[in-house]
């Protein structure tokens, strides 16, 4: 006879405790433990659930056997990019968006490429079999050999995908599906973690590349406990504003593959469509070159991407000057702005400074620095800096300009796209020249602005 009790877990970390308390005690957070009734089952049970796997022995890491790692491409390429060439058998990929982002779309379009090749699941827990049958057909998606499945059992879940025997599954979403063995409803963090954990167990069991579908809070992050993230082999974060057109797929990890890499869709009425060129789709094309617009050459996980970098400096009319940036960090904006007065004598004490990375891109790297002071600058002095320039570099807060990685790459992403010159660090001057490109390197911020601004 099973025991059943009352236990306390956080919403925030999965910790459990006996009681509620205000305060979680694992970490911190405040009324984010929630009750829920757990059914600890007889040892014979777990016994049985578990299985007794024999004893493991150790052994160095020569004789480990060197076994390439095949991938089964999605027919998109840039969803390929993100996962690191492909999707790996038995790996468990976890990826989160906003409610009406893409996300089933994307995973739609996925399966009905690889169910060209490999018999797929798609296993719906929020709509029924006739949901997802309509959107294939407003969409324009013909795969019969697509198998669907209305369920929220996990153990029910796995019974049919080892029967189907799959080589890809989709889940949708791991926050509506539920385990007997816990008497929690689900969403819960209980039952998220362990539901995630026999789905992942049999994905790597059977070899079946698994998708998990999971909610985001309010903040953005994946909702259930941080576990979850743990647990998988890569995670994925589907961004983009409901209201634009424009989607970008990010890779914050990846067992088998680069982070931080991106792949970027366009929402039609068919569906997604790839970008190939995305550099060409965050760049504004102005008829005349304009004030406070400079084009910087970022870096996302191994693609080099040119964006526009806007900046508006006006006069304050508030005694506290607003310091506001949209896809960049804020602080470094204030920092920027300081190093600027104190090694190239320009002082912004008394304007408000608004920076904006055109496109709905966000550049988490310092190599946005240059850029970020050279719009700033373009735009106080109403001095447009030319269409035909791209501007990548650190600035220290001793005004030096340093080096940032794959400098190269940068260069040759600006060349191709047809820009003239570059402001560099003088530390990224590559040995051979680019053709089509005219290099200026600069080892200090006063360099940089008289060659900008002489």
């Amino acid at each position: 006879m099973s025991k059943l009790k009352s236990v306390f877990a956080c919403n925030e970390c999965g910790a459990q405790a006996p009681k509620w308390t205000g305060q979680c005690p694992s970490c911190g957070a405040w009324n984010s433990l929630i009750e829920s009734a757990v059914t600890r089952a007889p040892a014979s049970d777990r016994q049985a659930r578990f299985g007794s796997a024999p004893g493991a022995a150790a052994q160095t890491l020569q004789q480990v056997p060197m076994e390439g790692v095949a991938r089964m491409s999605t027919g998109l390429a840039e969803l390929d990019r993100v996962l690191g060439g492909g999707l790996v058998a038995g790996s468990v990929v976890l990826i989160g968006g906003d409610p009406g982002i893409g996300k089933s779309t994307l995973l739609l379009q996925a399966l009905a490429a690889l169910s060209q090749h490999a018999p797929v699941l798609y296993v719906t827990g929020e709509e029924s079999t006739q949901q997802v049958a309509m959107r294939a057909h407003r969409l324009g998606v013909s795969a019969p050999a697509i198998r669907l499945l209305a369920e929220i059992r996990v153990e029910q879940i796995v019974n049919c995908a080892a029967s189907e025997q799959p080589r890809v599954m989709v889940v949708d979403s791991i926050q509506t599906v539920y385990t007997d063995i816990l008497q929690s409803a689900p969403g819960s963090v209980a039952q998220v973690r362990e539901s995630a954990a026999q789905l992942t167990r049999f994905a790597k069991q059977a070899g079946v590349g698994l998708f998990l579908v999971g909610h985001v809070t309010k903040e953005g992050a994946l909702a259930g406990p941080r576990v979850l993230e743990h647990m998988v082999d890569t995670v994925l974060y589907f961004e983009g504003d409901t209201g634009s057109q424009f989607r970008m797929i990010r890779a914050i990890k990846n067992r088998f593959g680069a982070v931080n890499e991106i792949g970027v869709f366009v929402m039609t009425e068919a569906g997604l469509r790839e970008v190939g060129n995305p550099s060409a789709m965050f760049i504004s094309r102005h008829g005349d070159a304009v004030p406070g617009s400079v084009v910087l050459a970022t870096q996302e996980g191994t693609r080099p991407l040119l964006v526009e970098v806007q900046a508006l400096v006006d006069d304050a009319h508030a005694a506290n000057p607003r310091r506001v940036s949209v896809g960049l960090d804020q602080n470094r904006l204030a920092m920027l702005l300081a190093v600027l007065h104190r090694h190239a004598g320009v002082s912004m004490t008394d304007q408000d400074v608004f920076v904006n990375v055109a496109g709905g891109v966000r550049v988490m790297e310092t190599a946005a620095d240059l850029a970020v002071l050279a719009a700033a600058l373009s735009s106080i002095r109403n001095r447009p800096l030319g269409k035909d320039l791209v501007v990548f570099g650190e600035v220290g807060l001793a005004g030096e300009v340093r080096p940032v990685q794959r400098g190269e790459a940068r260069i040759r992403e600006a060349a191709k796209l047809g820009f003239k010159r570059a402001l560099i660090p003088a530390a990224n001057m590559p040995k051979k020249p680019e053709a089509g490109i005219e290099l200026l390197p600069v080892r200090r911020l006063s360099e940089a602005l008289e060659l900008l601004f002489a």
